[in-house]
């Protein structure tokens, strides 16, 4: 099977190197894409100079949203067998990667997503309000999908060739990962968790953080009540 990488990146000079050399050291047969987010700092060039990765520098910074479709697009057109998200911070362990990658090489679902909350769990979870706000999501999502994911904010996914080419299309700008679940789950894609391990990010900042919380968990409540009264983009 052809299986790709895609690490969106915005400012992770500090990390990126790391991540791609722990990527190739896990499974060298595994092609890395990190797509560059219109960076101001050197991570399209480090990426590049490591010799492991492929590069997409986008021209300005679309934000994760675009920076995953551009990976989406990328693997449709690569004829990839599957694809994971596995971001550029620092915070996803390569030697995780085959918890997320074996449901869907052996077809029992569409979409894995790697989760530090179901299972006995450990390692690294983020910060109280920050927890707070993802169990809020999954009620939510629980709710209008009606199926209990409980890591609806991880980037840790991996997608086979069916979701690859819906969310190549399909992939939300604004909050990718609550609102992709959702999307998902109406349009008739298995989903699945599995328990995983993750660090804190390596270095830099994240974009989210202290008061942000709550206005990041208001924005995206709004963003998937407008996504839930969508229609469906696969019809039965």
């Amino acid at each position: 099977m052809k299986i790709l990488a895609i690490v969106p990146s915005f400012n992770e000079e500090e990390n990126i190197a790391g991540v791609i050399e722990s990527i190739t050291k896990e499974n060298s047969l595994i092609d890395i894409l990190v797509v560059n987010d219109g960076s101001n700092d050197r991570t399209g060039a480090v990426a590049r100079s490591s010799g492991l990765a492929r590069v997409v520098n986008l021209p300005c910074n679309l934000g994760i949203g675009g920076a995953v479709q551009t990976g989406f697009i990328f693997a449709q057109r690569e004829g990839y067998d599957i694809a994971f998200q596995f971001d550029g911070d620092g915070q996803h362990i390569a030697s995780e990667i085959e918890k997320i990658l074996a449901p869907v090489r052996n077809e029992e679902a569409d979409v894995v997503i790697g989760s530090r909350f179901c299972g006995d769990g450990g390692g690294y979870r983020s910060s109280p309000s920050r927890r707070l706000g993802i169990k809020v999501f999954e009620i939510v999502n629980s709710l209008l999908i009606k199926q209990k994911i409980t890591d609806n904010t991880s980037g840790f996914r991996a997608y086979n060739r069916r979701a690859i080419r819906f969310l190549a299309r399909n992939y939300p700008m604004d909050y990718p990962e609550p609102e992709a679940i959702l999307i998902l789950g109406k349009n008739g894609f298995r989903l699945r968790e599995v328990p995983v391990l993750m660090r804190k990010r390596g270095g830099g900042h994240s974009s989210i953080s202290g008061s942000g919380s709550l206005y990041y968990m208001v924005k995206v409540l709004l963003a998937l009540l407008v996504c839930c009264i969508r229609p469906r983009e696969i019809k039965d």
